[in-house]
């Protein structure tokens, strides 16, 4: 994918309006501090337009980005902050959920788990989730370059084993450093969209 244009569209908020958007969408889940603003940053080859925070839980809203005027990539609030009340949590789920029941555009969706640590009850559940909302994500493992290449097998392992992923699921190992697993993100999500299998063509 050829960035040329990316812009920030819609913001939504718990009580907002989801947009019916006439693109196809790539929707972007994880915990908060997974790295979700840095994945996102990198895919759009921006530094700074997905806003990157040392405090988790700062993505609250639904965020839809505008690549070229084809398609949108969308900003999922963060799960699993302690810091956060449960009332407010709650309300970021139901939010979630509302968005994946009811984008008519969504082609895929991608859950962001730390290469470097055994899955959480949380990434599980959204895992879980996920599958139960008729969707199979694909698992991208951040942090790549935090672990050595000798850890790499032994920790994708864990992760597999810890999500109890469904035979066949895909796993990308990612690098916001790098940009290691940026090309493979692309190149799945383009196929998702504009495939044989697209409402698009």
């Amino acid at each position: 994918m050829v960035i040329k244009e990316v812009a920030l569209e819609t913001v939504c908020g718990i009580t907002s309006k989801l947009p019916v958007n006439d693109k196809p969408e790539i929707a972007f889940a994880g915990k908060s501090n997974v790295g979700k603003s840095s994945l996102i940053n990198a895919l759009m080859n921006r530094k700074s337009l997905a806003r990157i925070s040392a405090t988790p839980g700062k993505t609250q809203t639904i965020n839809f980005y505008n690549i070229n005027g084809e398609m949108y990539l969308v900003d999922l609030p963060g799960y699993g902050y302690a810091k956060v009340s449960e009332k407010e949590k709650e309300a970021w789920g139901k939010m979630i959920e509302r968005y994946l029941h009811q984008s008519a555009m969504l082609k895929a969706v991608f859950l962001l788990i730390d290469i470097r640590h055994e899955p959480s009850k949380n990434d599980k559940m959204m895992y879980d989730w996920i599958l139960h909302q008729g969707y199979e994500p694909v698992i991208i493992a951040t942090k790549l370059d935090k672990i050595k290449k000798s850890q790499l097998s032994k920790q994708l392992k864990v992760l597999r084993e810890g999500l109890n992923l469904v035979s066949g699921t895909k796993v990308i190992p990612f690098s916001a450093k790098t940009k290691q697993g940026r090309e493979e993100i692309w190149e799945f999500a383009e196929t998702r969209m504009f495939g044989a299998d697209s409402k698009e063509e």
